[in-house]
């Protein structure tokens, strides 16, 4: 698995998303929660992805932004974690739910952590 986030493992679908946050279920590890489900994705790909960062708790967008992108950068470097124990197609959604700007050490461990928890619930237990 090629440890790149191109354009279309984004997860970009307007009702995708909505379905995600309605019937997804979900993992935390402060401060992030993933949200994720089981789906049929259109593409050629296991997982399609999503971050967001809440516009209350950060209120410049360079912030948001910043923190957008290393969530990004966590996820991309550590997929290959989920991508080598499943064969099922999944939709992510990472919130960054903190409310101080995080470190890029913090956000990686924890998205490694959350990865784990996912796997251990979802892929290890049927």
């Amino acid at each position: 698995m090629k440890a790149t986030f191109g354009t279309n493992e984004r997860l970009k679908s307007k009702k995708e998303i909505e379905l995600l946050f309605s019937e997804g279920k979900s993992i935390a590890k402060y401060p992030i929660r993933l949200i994720y489900r089981k789906t049929t994705l259109e593409k050629e790909v296991q997982i399609q992805a999503g971050v967001s960062v809440s516009k209350r708790n950060f209120k410049k967008a360079v912030d948001r932004n910043r923190i957008k992108r290393l969530l990004r950068e966590s996820y991309r470097k550590n997929k290959y974690i989920v991508g080598n124990n499943t064969t099922h197609q999944f939709a992510f959604m990472f919130l960054y739910t903190g409310k101080e700007m995080p470190d890029h050490i913090i956000i990686e461990s924890k998205i490694k952590e959350i990865i784990q928890k996912f796997i251990a619930k979802e892929i290890e237990t049927p």
